[in-house]
């Protein structure tokens, strides 16, 4: 594509307002911006879209929405008259223009004959997938960028099972769009209008209190937690996103009554203030809520992103420090605790499952097989995970009662088809007063986990690769390691080596060659002779190759070791 010719025709364009159009003017000068923002058009893969908010044509703007929604709408169209009255529905986050983008996509949606339903104001992620799946539509839309920072934003699709969208929709979306004119090409209708026909239906209270009542019969143990309740304080933070009503209110209904939120960060604002990064991930964004459970006295920390998909937890020490429990280890506890939970309410399935990624700790497997349940891997994304779990059910070959991937999402229950945090933090709740019935903290009941199954530890190293280059660096990496595999890491050597782009198996001892299930994906898996598994790929939505590593020892020192020596390897990558 011509960057400049691209550039020239949007600052042609009557589409643009006058503020686009003195923001692409005020760049005339800089052919690197321009080409930063006219190179192309963002990729449109199987999470949709995501981008800095600029105006240009590999950005996120009105004018890309309205593109790429006219795209989505013909594919719906493409299921007949019956998926046009199935309709879409849309959600948005607390990000800056996330309404404005909302309302852009129902507008392309009513004016292609699509029935819409829309909710009134900011949503969580699952609560939309619950609503796709609520409703029988055809399909749904959601602008969100998770947990990014504050200048980007998103647009995710999602299909009739709740779930993101298959790669073969992706792919279609993707084709028809290399058709369609981004000016020219768009049919879009008033919003009032769309309203006062009936095409577009305003979703609001009514829809929490269905979604609510699903997230709430997952509770398997009120009894304790009410026996708990005068002493048990937790501190919750949305981080200025869209967990501020759904999560408290879930909570209080489970019967806590020490729920302190951490007041500037229950203020909804796209800016994020407070936070250099919205992630539950990164533990400094927890400063604020970490200083309020001391002064309060509290045990236990909650705090969801900004469209409330992921959630991250903190518990005390036994110094009086908070700790991060990580999303591995999140999801360990979660599920010996649900196994535990379920059995004693006499809820636990014949054939119960658990799913995980291929990139989620091992320990996950060994909690599952020891408590007599199958577990089952994936690839990262929880479409797959959702894929999975409606293969085995539908085939009657089991009951999945938990999936998760480490970068702290949670799928549970039959409602949702993506990450959940309104019920994830439902249940990290009831775990922690469960174990606060005993007089142990999270802290301890993972220590007492590693006891019973074995010390297992992972990290994740992210190599950043920004702007053009970066593109073809983390191109580069991947081609290299495939032409000149390693024989060892860290001087240890490599015994199976994976590629989950053909499915291709390499018995590195033996040179013995075979294939395995998955295949399809842009990931490299090394297998060590000490129990380690490394795996690469390349991240879907950022500028970076993820490295994980996962490993397991003696102790927590073994284990800790060998996260070190490894990662000194993943920095020789760089």
């Amino acid at each position: 594509m011509d960057f400049m010719k691209e550039y020239e025709k949007w600052l042609a364009s009557p589409a643009l307002s006058p503020e686009e159009h003195a923001e692409l003017e005020a760049i005339r000068s800089d052919p690197k911006e321009i080409e930063a923002r006219f190179y192309g058009p963002l990729e449109f893969g199987t999470a949709g879209l995501r981008g800095t908010m600029y105006t240009g044509l590999h950005n996120m703007n009105i004018h890309v929405i309205r593109w790429a929604t006219q795209g989505f709408a013909d594919v719906i169209c493409a299921e007949g008259q019956a998926g046009r009255d199935r309709g879409v529905a849309i959600c948005m986050d607390c990000r800056n223009h996330s309404m404005e983008f909302a309302r852009a996509a129902a507008e392309v949606c009513a004016a292609n004959g699509i029935h819409v339903r829309i909710f009134e104001s900011l949503r969580p992620t699952p609560e939309l997938s619950f609503a796709v799946r609520e409703y029988h539509c055809q399909a749904g839309i959601n602008v969100t960028a998770s947990h990014n920072p504050k200048e980007y934003n998103g647009y995710k699709v999602y299909w009739e099972d709740g779930a993101q969208l298959p790669p073969h929709h992706a792919d279609a979306i993707a084709k028809r769009l290399e058709q369609l004119d981004i000016f020219r090409d768009i049919k879009t209708m008033p919003y009032d209008e769309a309203v006062s026909q009936g095409i577009i239906e305003v979703l609001g209270t009514e829809t929490d209190e269905k979604f609510l009542a699903n997230v709430m019969a997952q509770v398997n143990d009120p009894e304790t937690v009410a026996k708990v309740a005068d002493t048990f304080k937790l501190v919750y933070t949305p981080f200025h996103g869209t967990g501020y009503q759904l999560i408290p209110e879930a909570l209080h209904r489970l019967g806590i009554r020490h729920l302190i939120c951490v007041p500037q960060q229950m203020v909804v604002d796209g800016n994020f203030p407070t936070v250099v990064s919205p992630n539950p991930e990164n533990p400094e964004g927890f400063a604020l809520a970490v200083e309020l459970a001391k002064k309060e006295g509290a045990d236990f920390i909650l705090g969801s992103d900004p469209d409330a998909d992921r959630v991250g937890i903190m518990v005390k020490t036994k110094s009086g420090e908070f700790k991060v429990i990580s999303g591995n280890q999140t999801g360990v506890l979660l599920l010996d605790y649900l196994i535990g939970a379920m059995k004693r309410a006499g809820k636990l399935p014949e054939k119960a499952v658990a799913l995980k990624t291929i990139v989620t700790t091992e320990m996950a497997r060994k909690v599952a097989e020891v408590n007599g349940l199958a577990c089952y891997d994936t690839f990262t994304g929880f479409k797959f995970l959702a894929e999975k779990k409606d293969k085995l059910e539908n085939a009657g070959e089991g009951k999945v009662i938990f999936a998760y991937e480490e970068s702290y999402g949670y799928m549970l229950g039959d409602y949702v088809r993506d990450k959940d945090a309104v019920t994830a933090s439902l249940l990290l709740t009831e775990m922690a007063a469960w174990y606060a019935s005993q007089g142990l903290t999270l802290a301890d009941a993972l220590e007492n986990l590693y006891k019973k199954y074995g010390y297992y530890a992972e990290k994740t190293h992210n190599l950043v690769m920004p702007g053009l280059d970066g593109l073809k660096d983390m191109a580069n990496l991947m081609a290299s390691l495939r032409q000149q595999p390693p024989a060892q890491i860290s001087g240890v050597d490599v015994v199976v080596r994976k590629d989950y782009t053909d499915g291709s198996v390499v018995d590195c001892r033996t040179g013995a060659k075979s294939t395995m299930e998955l295949s399809g994906s842009n990931v490299l898996r090394y297998e060590l002779a000490d129990g380690t598994t490394i795996l690469v790929r390349p991240s879907g939505t950022e500028p970076k190759i993820k490295v994980y590593i996962l490993t397991q020892g003696a102790d927590a020192d073994a284990c800790a070791a060998n996260i070190e020596k490894y990662g000194q390897w993943v920095q020789s990558l760089h």
